[in-house]
């Protein structure tokens, strides 16, 4: 999908030709082997390839001669930075610059000067630096390289450059100075998002996907999820981490098939049962992410009673109706979000996480439906509809005293008072 408000540009997909066939993925066994030319877009003129190599001159070969073939296929899109450099940038990976940590390393954040190299701009990044006993590795690293090194959009993580020096291997990305969606949504010290920013970062993150569903050959992200939905200053969404990611079905094939990964209470069941991926798979996905941005409850959260611990399978009774909604509502939004609005969203969710992958929506459905949402102003604490009954399940309370307080994971609130908005 094109999108007119941002820096886009055509791409074209590298592909593995030395990969076993036992995983159809793009990068089914990149650890093991190098990218080659693909066929291209007739529109789009040829850039330079990566060198045709098989397994065994890839375990013979040094962070020298992947350096030169990255260099060769992104020339100055993508900066080759040393590690000295980044050691420097970051104070040399000091504890008081680590941002977090997942499965692919520690992320630290840098302050890169205009003198690091000519044309990169003074401005602040993020390095992210595998950890070589965790369980991300080599493939996923060059994976994210040849994605994001191609792939430019306004809802996509900027990928600065990179690093590959004997067994380190490290990327350089915008610093995004809002960090997750997850750290907003579930650390218990941080301020509720409104929900006129639920619905932008929705809206963002779907524009991203979209652009990633509607190239000519489609990408699917495989691990959409809160926690990889990065935030600017201005709440502006970015999908980051594209280790995962796979190139979609081509010709008359109507799925990948592959290895399941993923993030539990994410993945689509399909694909968990079978390993039949398809830009649906993402669309489920989607659709949990929704269902956390109403209820301000994580997709999978063990510490919840056993019936409420799948968000999907808890939530699907109570979409269907404004009345059953709002006793889901996350009670951190304290009544401030449109009645309507929520139902459409809830709607939408139940849509996304069908159990039958034909029925849910595409993209742009998707977006449209949401931003159509935007304008909406029946707001539930003056329309009469908050405060919500209790949410359900055996760890419910009938009333909150004194204001706010925990009952094992869950936040109740007194109800108080709250002056109406007035209508612009």
């Amino acid at each position: 999908m094109k999108d007119s408000n941002s820096n886009s540009k055509p791409w074209r997909p590298f592909t593995t030709n030395c990969c076993s066939a036992e995983d159809q993925t793009i990068f089914g066994n990149i650890s093991r082997c190098r990218p080659s030319k693909s066929e291209f877009s007739k529109n789009i003129a040829p850039l330079p390839s990566f060198r045709r190599v098989s397994f065994s001159d890839l375990s013979r070969s040094s962070s020298i001669r992947i350096n030169e073939d990255l260099a060769q296929s992104f020339g100055s899109d993508l900066y080759d930075f040393q590690l000295s450099e980044l050691c420097a940038i970051t104070q040399n990976f000091s504890g008081s610059f680590l941002l977090g940590e997942g499965g692919f390393g520690p992320v630290h954040k840098g302050y890169a000067d205009d003198n690091l190299r000519p044309g990169l701009k003074a401005q602040a990044v993020a390095v992210k630096r595998l950890d070589n006993e965790g369980l991300q590795g080599h493939r996923e690293w060059l994976a994210e390289v040849i994605f994001l090194g191609q792939l430019r959009h306004q809802n996509l993580v900027k990928l600065i450059g990179y690093c590959c020096e004997e067994e380190d291997r490290l990327l350089v990305y915008e610093f995004m100075p809002r960090g997750s969606l997850e750290n907003h949504l579930f650390k218990r010290m941080s301020v509720s998002l409104p929900w006129g920013t639920r619905l932008k970062i929705a809206i963002g993150s779907a524009k991203g996907l979209a652009f990633l569903h509607g190239a000519e050959r489609p990408v699917i992200y495989r691990d959409f999820k809160t926690s990889n939905i990065l935030l600017d200053s201005e709440f502006n969404a970015k999908l980051s981490d594209f280790g995962l990611a796979t190139m979609g079905p081509e010709g008359s094939n109507t799925h990948v098939t592959t290895r399941v990964m993923g993030t539990n209470g994410y993945a689509a069941p399909e694909y968990v049962n079978t390993g039949h991926l398809t830009t649906r798979s993402d669309i489920y996905s989607f659709g949990v992410v929704l269902l956390e941005l109403l209820t301000g409850r994580r997709a999978l959260d063990n510490m919840r009673p056993k019936s409420e611990q799948k968000l999907v399978d808890w939530s699907k009774p109570y979409l269907t109706s404004s009345r059953r909604l709002r006793c889901i509502m996350d009670p951190r939004l304290s009544g401030q979000y449109s009645v309507k609005g929520a139902k459409e969203m809830a709607l939408l969710a139940l849509q996304c996480v069908s159990l039958i992958p034909k029925d849910r929506p595409k993209m742009p459905v998707i977006i449209e439906t949401l931003e159509s949402l935007q304008k909406l102003t029946d707001m539930a604490v003056t329309c009469g509809q908050w405060p919500a009954s209790p949410n359900p399940g055996k760890n419910a309370v009938a009333s909150a005293k004194g204001g706010r307080r925990e009952n094992k994971g869950a936040i109740y609130w007194k109800k108080s008072p709250v002056a109406a908005t007035p209508k612009k």
